[in-house]
């Protein structure tokens, strides 16, 4: 049997066969592969134990492509019962193979580990063909160069329903091209987290210049954002049975995402680092399906990192484009997460999005509205529900193209979350960027939490009049380029 030695990480091998007891190896099958050379298992996607080993099963018996290998991690009461299973099968096939599928059938837990390798030359029936095509095969891998993975994932605007996806609501939100965050993996002796010049810097100056940056942007670069998602990376895959492998890499991140507005420019770079070692370990939609990516991202940043966030974001971020999202708390129960749907063949309006140049931290904003709708306060319930019915009646009207009706529902979600968050939450800044568009014909809301608004202006006159009353107070006005996206279109039902 040749597999590649340095995707077989034996520790990992160990430490999972210390957790479950019994264990069994296997890898997806390659396009030339056929399951009827080999064994093939079934596994139970939340547990990760083997529910099911056929012995080089025909095609109609199963559509796994999960191939289990004489690779296996038993305990002694399981190697004990080998003798039982050769009296009981004096007559018929008793291979290691047959005996993993009895154990199983007489529901003897056995968990499967993937392993991020191919296995060649596996069985005493080997031609000359796979031996050719074995060193062919290690030979392509052997001649590669050292490459660099870079994932970009660009920033978002909530155009509807938001903050209501942190309570069981619905939103609208929108991918734009204007801002991103670019993350690149590159295979290296070792594991390096690379600092970014501006966001993590290490060496000023002098101390005014000390003073001035960390005014400017705070403390918390993103170099924490890409640890803790390795971090959470690692224990994802070892809950999971999931061996990657052992490869280190070298990360580093870019952004031009501004900080602290509420454009999701922290989730953007957990985003597009999970995507990256995704790649890198080559791992795909069987091992952590598109759905369950958002969650995930948003592990990262509430329990490793104790940012107050909801799902939305993550979801926009994944998916692109334009996504409507149900999150609501029966679909959670169904199936742990809600109704993701790329609203694809939207013909938009043209958007704006105008911002704080020197803004306070996004999250503070969401006040103490977490905790009263935990308590059952009437007045926050009332209001989540009332945001899931605007973000359907948004829906209906994008895709009618009715713009003075989406006008008037982006303004009727700004004060409703008012009404709820209270100005002293607001804030003066963000109450006057709201000002400014309703005193010009246009309609705004937060795109997030906070520092920023995003808005519609029907009218070209007045929408020029709009973006210089804006920058003439300081704040930065932009036109939003909507992100169509491009490789994650599916809708999750």
């Amino acid at each position: 049997m040749l597999f590649e030695e340095s995707k077989l990480d034996m520790v990992t091998v160990i430490q999972q066969s210390q957790k479950f007891d019994n264990l069994a190896v296997y890898y997806e099958l390659g396009e030339n592969e056929s399951p009827e050379t080999r064994g093939i298992v079934e596994i139970e996607p939340a547990s990760g134990r083997i529910k099911a080993l056929y012995e080089k099963p025909i095609a109609s018996v199963t559509n796994s492509k999960l191939a289990s290998v004489v690779f296996y991690c038993l305990n002694f009461r399981t190697i004990q019962t080998l003798s039982e299973f050769n009296i009981l099968h004096k007559e018929s096939p008793r291979s290691l193979g047959h005996f993993m599928s009895w154990l199983i059938e007489r529901d003897t837990p056995i968990y499967g580990l993937k392993l991020p390798t191919a296995f060649k030359l596996i069985g005493s029936n080997v031609t000359l063909e796979q031996y050719e095509l074995a060193i062919e095969y290690f030979s392509d891998l052997a001649s590669k160069e050292v490459r660099s993975i870079t994932k970009r994932v660009f920033a978002r605007v909530g155009l509807m329903g938001n903050p209501s996806d942190g309570f069981n609501g619905k939103t609208i939100a929108l991918s734009i091209k204007n801002f991103w965050a670019d993350v690149t993996i590159t295979e290296s002796d070792k594991l390096v987290l690379c600092p970014h010049p501006l966001n993590d810097p290490t060496e000023f100056g002098s101390l005014w210049d000390l003073h001035a940056i960390s005014r400017r942007e705070g403390y918390l670069g993103g170099l924490r954002l890409v640890q803790a998602t390795c971090k959470k990376f690692y224990q994802y895959c070892s809950d999971k049975g999931i061996a990657i492998g052992k490869r280190n890499f070298t990360l580093k991140y870019d952004t031009n995402i501004p900080r602290q507005v509420g454009l999701a420019g922290s989730s953007a770079i957990v985003t597009a680092t999970l995507q990256c070692l995704l790649s890198f370990y080559e791992l795909n939609s069987n091992d952590m399906p598109l759905h369950t990516q958002p969650q995930f991202v948003l592990d990262v940043e509430t329990e490793e990192l104790f940012i107050q966030a909801g799902l939305q974001d993550r979801v926009v971020q994944t998916y692109e484009g334009l996504v409507y999202m149900d999150f609501s708390k029966e679909l959670f129960q169904q199936q742990n997460y809600g109704h993701y749907e790329r609203l694809d063949n939207v013909e938009l309006p043209q958007f704006f999005l105008a911002y704080l140049r020197d803004p306070s931290d996004s999250g503070r904003i969401h006040s103490d509205v977490g905790a009263r709708w935990r308590r059952g306060d009437e007045q926050v319930v009332k209001a989540m529900k009332k945001f899931s019915l605007l973000t359907d009646q948004a829906r209906e009207a994008i895709e009618a193209k009715d713009w003075e009706t989406l006008k008037l529902l982006m303004s009727e979600n700004f004060n409703l979350r008012r009404e709820i968050y209270t100005d002293p939450a607001l804030g003066e800044s963000n109450l006057r960027l709201i000002e400014i568009a309703r005193s010009h014909n246009a309609s705004a809301k937060f795109p997030g939490s906070g520092g920023a608004v995003v808005g519609l202006c029907t009218d070209e006159d007045s929408r020029e009049k709009l973006k210089l009353a804006y920058q003439s107070e300081g704040f930065v006005f932009v036109d939003i380029l909507p992100n169509s996206g491009g490789h994650n279109h599916n809708p999750v039902k």
